[in-house]
Parts: structure tokens; sequence; C-alpha cells
């Protein structure tokens, strides 16, 4: 009847019964060591800093706070000089970034920066608690304040005006605005307000919520029990607030090269000859892949860390093979494990005290893929440990990525999950699974990365997880799960994308096509050229759905897919250069445009255009029989990438597009390293092309390169190298400097090539004039360089 109109019968209405929040009340006294603990009326606050710029609050009623952190936290609280003024009515602490006023009569906090703007403030409601131990805390809302992040939330790009819940959920359908919890749960968001911006982390792994909708004065954020415990991230900058966020909950290794090539996937593949069948029309067709995905029926019956020898009798050899072409395997693996008297795994877990139980001692049973099956306890150390070292049954094959999937964890009941009695053993201070749910997948995500990364012999691993909390960046790549073949999941993959970017998690994409549902040749299309450009590029479908590959839907649709992923390829150089920002800064790779342009009004919600980096505006097509659409170009000059044509940026203009055409607009002053198109990263780049979008100021470019592989650039085993370019009336000047050079790279000549160009001009590379510089028909001036 739910599924019906009578879901809104008036007789449904349920009474409006507000919630009775008791306020901490007025301070009594206070107490400074190490800590500012604050003694109120009903409860307890600390106040201590983990760097000028981060502050931690945290409230427990009517008693201490614990001071506990949950595992998203990276980073111990520093010994920061601080100033305490003592005033009739307030205090004010203050750090070199940060000043704290503590309000005595009722207690309030206010945050300001050093220069005395507001970040956040309490007003006539601050931290308050109800009878049922829920916490919850109410922040002032300024009428310019606009919101990001959240991790992964369906809707535009701008969360004011959305209320939203943290609980990791397994949402097979829908995927709408109405959507509320998904796979993800990332208590954080970042507020840009006048230009600037700053940030709130609440760390607490209860269910909790956000509300910016209730009020146009004031937002909250909730749990349903634990601490009241948040960071407040100062900024100034979006790209500030970024840096402390993942300074606290930690950033991304550099990913395997292969990672970020192009991956196909299907639910399911069913045996060797249709993964040998698959990799052959690819390299048939020439279209470049570098992953091949196992869905569940790879499994003797869906055990993980098995194989089905009936379906896949030489398993071992066929990943071989695949791998010496260039071809890695990816295994999906769940957390249910089956419940078989004869299945090792399950009676390693039940001997050695594995897996989650009641509080009485019985192991939890639920339903999922093989059955009736057992979870693992992720919370405590040895656990993790054993599930890592059974990574050993893949990577023993060479397997190098796995990708964990219903790790919410998703069990088929009505609740969706393990009963919230369940104890977590959690190394000897047990909790309820309703407090440790929204980690559930994030300690998943440690236990196989750090199992994998154990067994490669200092190869990069890959995971992708579906489920996570803050910090799952430090272990996996994300993607938006369960999408549909709409157009409107096109759009909503991209504030998606951009918002988990604000969020700390680089490594992130839909998939390409939508996984349930139908897809067309048209949307696979549009689809696939939005695929180039996410972080993360796999195409991705369902079992009875129509064929999604490349070639699935004829010759037109083949050669444009083709080459949107050939793009990709040529494009690796310059995004791995991104994922090496990625990994030093936490800055996403996928960004929306407010991150680098806040003051612009017309960036605040824009969310079907991105950049890549700075500079690179990305505009797909979201809608079917569509051959033209606007496109915001903020300020500056652009350059249309296929054309070269210039426009004049802080306005819209309409753009042509048709069908094997995507929209991509490069800011003069750019600099975009490409390499020639190939298979699979696993071949050799011959040569790279350095192209330049000279400015009248000095145009400047640091290209990253390391072996792709390994951890070795850890140990400066890389290539750094800035290229500089001063553009004059009659004359180019180019230099190049190896700011580290602790790798050489495969390629040995430098193609460069000066967009923009009216006539020739004289190249001067390190003071050497070029004599070999050509002037191409689209105003391009090219020469190259050998080492």
């Amino acid at each position: 009847m739910q599924d019906t109109s009578f879901a809104i019968h008036p007789g449904n209405e349920k009474a409006n019964k507000s919630t009775q929040y008791y306020d901490i009340g007025n301070l009594i006294d206070y107490e400074i060591n190490q800590l500012f603990q604050f003694r109120c009326e009903r409860g307890w606050v600390t106040l201590s800093f983990y760097a000028e710029d981060i502050a931690r609050i945290t409230m427990k009623p009517l008693s201490k706070p614990t001071m506990e952190s949950s595992f998203a936290l990276m980073k111990e609280p520093q010994e920061i000089e601080t100033v305490c003024e003592e005033h009739t009515q307030y205090l004010l602490i203050k750090t070199a970034q940060l000043h704290i006023k503590i309000s005595k009569i009722p207690f309030r906090i206010a945050a300001y920066d050093h220069q005395g703007r507001v970040l956040v403030e309490e007003g006539k409601r601050g931290m308050a608690f109800t009878q049922k131990q829920e916490i919850i805390c109410f922040k002032e809302m300024d009428a310019a304040d606009h919101f990001y992040g959240f991790g992964e939330k369906t809707s535009f790009l701008d969360k004011r005006g959305e209320k939203m819940t943290m609980w990791n959920t397994d949402v097979f359908a829908p995927h709408n605005p109405e959507t509320d919890s998904l796979y993800e749960s990332i208590p954080y968001f970042m507020t840009i307000r006048n230009g600037f911006a700053h940030g709130i982390f609440f760390d607490n792994t209860y269910r909790t919520v956000f509300d910016l909708k209730s009020s146009q004065e004031s937002y909250s954020f909730w749990a349903e029990g634990g601490e009241l415990d948040y960071y407040i991230l100062a900024g100034p900058t979006p790209k500030d607030v970024i840096a402390q966020y993942t300074t606290l909950t930690g950033r991304m290794d550099i990913p395997p090269k292969w990672a970020l090539g192009y991956h196909q996937s299907r639910y399911s593949y069913k045996d060797e000859q249709e993964v040998r069948e698959l990799v052959s029309l690819f390299k048939k067709k020439e279209i470049p892949v570098d992953a091949i995905y196992l869905d569940i029926h790879y499994m003797d019956g869906y055990r993980v860390f098995t194989f089905d020898y009936d379906r896949f009798p030489q398993a071992h050899s066929l990943i071989q093979e695949l791998r010496a072409e260039g071809i890695n395997i990816i295994p999906i693996v769940d957390p249910g494990v089956k419940q078989d008297a004869e299945y090792p795994i399950y009676q390693e877990g039940v001997r050695e005290n594995h897996f989650c139980k009641s509080i009485e001692g019985n192991i939890y049973l639920g339903e999922v893929w093989p059955g009736i099956s057992a979870f693992p306890d992720f919370s405590n150390t040895d656990v993790r440990r054993w599930w890592g070292q059974k990574q050993k049954f893949y990577t023993d094959m060479g397997i190098e990525g796995i990708w964990n999937d219903m790790n919410e964890p998703a069990v088929f009941n009505e609740t969706k999950t393990m009963d919230l009695s369940v104890i977590h053993g959690n190394d000897g201070n047990p909790k309820s699974h309703r407090e440790l749910h929204n980690v559930y997948g994030l300690l998943m995500g440690e236990a196989t990365y750090t199992g994998l990364k154990e067994q490669l012999s200092g190869k990069r691993p890959f995971v992708l997880t579906r489920a996570g909390y803050a910090g799952v960046q430090r272990y996996a790549a994300v993607w938006t799960g369960d999408n549909r073949s709409f157009w409107e999941h096109m759009q909503m993959a991209m504030p998606m994308c951009m918002n988990l970017g604000i969020s700390g998690v680089p490594f992130t994409g839909p998939d390409v096509g939508g996984f349930a549902h139908d897809t067309t040749g048209e949307l696979l299309t549009r689809w696939t050229q939005l695929g180039a450009f996410t972080p993360y590029f796999r195409n991705h479908s369902n079992l009875g759905t129509v064929a999604q590959e490349p070639w699935a839907f004829g010759e037109e649709v083949g050669m444009i897919t083709k080459k949107y992923i050939e793009l990709r390829y040529k494009w690796l150089p310059h995004l791995y250069t991104l994922f090496r920002e990625a990994h030093q800064t936490g800055l996403p790779v996928m960004r929306p445009l407010v991150l680098e342009y806040p003051n612009d009004p017309h960036t605040f919600n824009l969310s079907d255009q991105f950049l890549i980096g700075e500079n690179v505006l990305i505009a797909p097509i979201t809608r079917p029989s569509t051959y033209h659409r606007v496109v915001y170009l903020p300020e500056g000059i652009w350059y249309d990438y296929w054309t070269d044509t210039k426009y004049e940026g802080g306005t819209h203009i309409m753009v042509s597009a048709p069908l094997d055409t995507l929209p991509i607009f490069v800011k003069e002053g750019a600099m975009i390293s490409e390499a020639p198109v190939k298979l699979s990263t696993k071949v050799p780049d011959e040569h790279v092309i350095i192209h330049v979008y000279p400015s009248q100021q000095v145009t400047e470019y640091v290209l990253y390169e390391d072996d792709g592989s390994s951890f070795s650039y850890q140990n400066k085993q890389y290539l750094e190298r800035k290229i500089t370019c001063h553009h004059h009336e009659n004359q180019v000047e180019i230099n190049i400097e190896d700011i580290h050079a602790g790798y050489s790279p495969s390629w040995k000549t430098m193609i460069f090539q000066i967009h923009g160009v009216d006539a020739m001009k004289t190249i001067y590379v390190n003071g050497q004039e070029k004599t070999d510089a050509y002037l191409e028909d689209k105003h391009i001036l090219t020469f190259e360089l050998n080492q």
C-alpha cells in the first residue's frame, strides 16, 4: 500500500511532536590542563587544537567527554600556543589563526578567524541533548551561506535547503533527489560565504543528520548517540578547508596508473570463455582497456576467496595471460561469509572468533548472496589482519585489485543491515552496531588495502568500495553504487562526484552507461564522454539488461565511445599529475567551479559542468537529442579544446555539441600534458606532448612522473619537471627545470604545441634558440625536444 497514493492518505499523518532538547546551560567553571575544559549546568565541553587553524569541540551530557576519536582521525592534537582572555561575560581563546569566544550565560561558542571574520556562532540555541541521549548542535546561518560536501548525496551541488542523514544504506532503487541515505557517510561540510570558506567535521559514527532545511536563520547537526564531537576548520579558502580536513582524515596514496585507465564490468561475465571473448573484442577493435571485473558469479556458491572451477577451470592461467596483455582482473569480494561447516573461511572465522556476535555470544547470521552468512568483526585489529592475509588467495593468482561491495554492511532483511544490538569487539572496547555501522565499510577497506599491500611485494594495490566513512580515501576509490540508465542519473553523477571530492575523496566515478535498466546508444555515448574525465572510469551493467560494451550499439556509437576512451589515455599524463597533487594536498581531481571561483555567484550551484584541476572545463551533454548547450565560462580567456577558438570569460555562451563532441575548454595560462594513444597503461609512452595556452603572464606547469606501479615514489624515485613559458610579441621563451630527477621516464622526447599563435615566433629553450619550430594550420607553434 505504501507504493500507492494511500501513502499520503490524510489519516496517515503523524502527530507533530517536537523533540524536547535540554540546553547545556550556563558555564559554572573551567580549567586549563592541555585541554580547555568547561563545566556547565548539564554537561561538560572541551576545546582542543589540532593546528592553529583547526579546533575540536567536544560535549557530553552530564559528564566529562571521553575524548575518544573515530577510525577516521589520523592526526593527534598539537601543542599550540594560545592566549586566554577573561572577560566578564565571555572568554576569548586565541591561536594565531583562530579566535574562540565562549559566552558564559548561557554557554555558547563562536569561532572567528584572526581577522575577526565570523566562522560559526551559536545564538539562541547552542549545544543540547535529549532524554534518549541524542546530541545536537545549532549554528547561525547567514543569508550568504552555501554548503558543500556531505560525501555521497543526490540532488544539486549546493546543499542549502536540504536535510541529510548519514547512515550507510544499500539502495538499489530509486536514486533521485529525495533519496537520502546512500552507501557512504561522510559527516563533513564546507561553507562558502562571501568568497571565504570554513568547514565542520562532525566525527560521530552513529546515525547523524544535518538539517539545513528547517530554518533560514540556523542549521543543526545531531546524532542518535555518543558525544557531540566536531572540528572547526578555519579556511579561509575552499582549498584550505579541504587541506585542513584531509590533514585530519588522511590522503590517498598515488593509485597505480592502470587504475586510471578504462575498466569494463558486468553483472556478470559468468565464465572464462566469456571473459576471453570480451578481451578478444577489445583487441580486435583496438579499444584501450586496463581492467575487467568479475562479479559474484565467479565464486563457488558465492563463497568469498573461491573460484567456481566449472566456470573458471583455468582461472590462474587466465589472469596471468591477461596480465601479460596489460589487463588486470578485479574480483568482487563481499563481507558475508557463507555458513558452511565444510568451508575453510567459515571454519576459521568461528574457531578464531572473527565474526560479529550478539551480546549473549551467538554469532550474528544474516542472509546475503551465499545464503545465511556470518560477518567479520572488522573493528578488531586481529580480524582485519586475518582478512588482509586472506587476500593472498587473489594475489597469488596475479590479482592486484579488489572490489569491495555489500559492505554497508547489506543484509537481505527489512532493515537492510545487521541487528543494531550486535556487539563489535573493538579491540576490547565493545560497541554496538548502532554505533559502528557507518564505519564497517571503512574498516573492511583498511583490511583489504593493507592486506594487498603486504602481499604485492611493493606494488600499489587498487581497492574499489561501495561503503565508507570519513577517511575512506586512504584505502579505496569510491563508485556511486547502483545507479540506473537514465539521463537524470548521468546528470546527478556530476554533483555527487564533486561533493565527494570536496569531502576528501578524489578517486570517484559512477557506473558509465548506468547499472540497472537498459541504456541506449546515445546515452552510452554521452556518458562515456563524461566518464573519460571522471577520476574513476568504469562501464558496468546489470544482469538482464542490454549489453553496453563500447561496440554494443553499432558502428557510429562504437567509434565515438572508442574516441573518448582513447582520449582518456591521451590525457593520462595530466590526470596522473593531478592525482599526485591529490596525494599531496587532498585536493580533488574533478572540481566544482566554486572551488576555484568562490566569489562568482554563477558557480555557487553549477552542477552540470566541472573542472579537471584548475583550468580545464568539461561541459557534458546530459539530455537526449541535444546538440547544443549553454556553458558558463568564468573570468579569463578560454580556448575551445577542439578548435582553439577563444572566448572571453565571465559569461554564458552557446556551444555546438554534435554526438561526437564533448565541450572542453582550456583556460589561457594553462599547460596540459598528453601522451600517444595506447591499448593499456602498461605500454610505455614514446613521447609526451605539452600543450601551452600562453597568457600575458608567466605560464607554469609541473609535470609529474614515476614508475606508475610501485611505492618507490615514497623514496624520492620520481620526476618533477617544471616548465615555464614567457610569451612575448615576437618570441617565446621556454624554461625547463627538473625540480626533482629521481626517475627516468620511458619517453625521451617532449613535443611542445603552443596554441593561439598568429605568426611565426622565435623560440628559446633554456636560452638556446630552436630553429626547427613550425606553425600549424590551427595557429599552433610546434617543436620537439630530445632528452
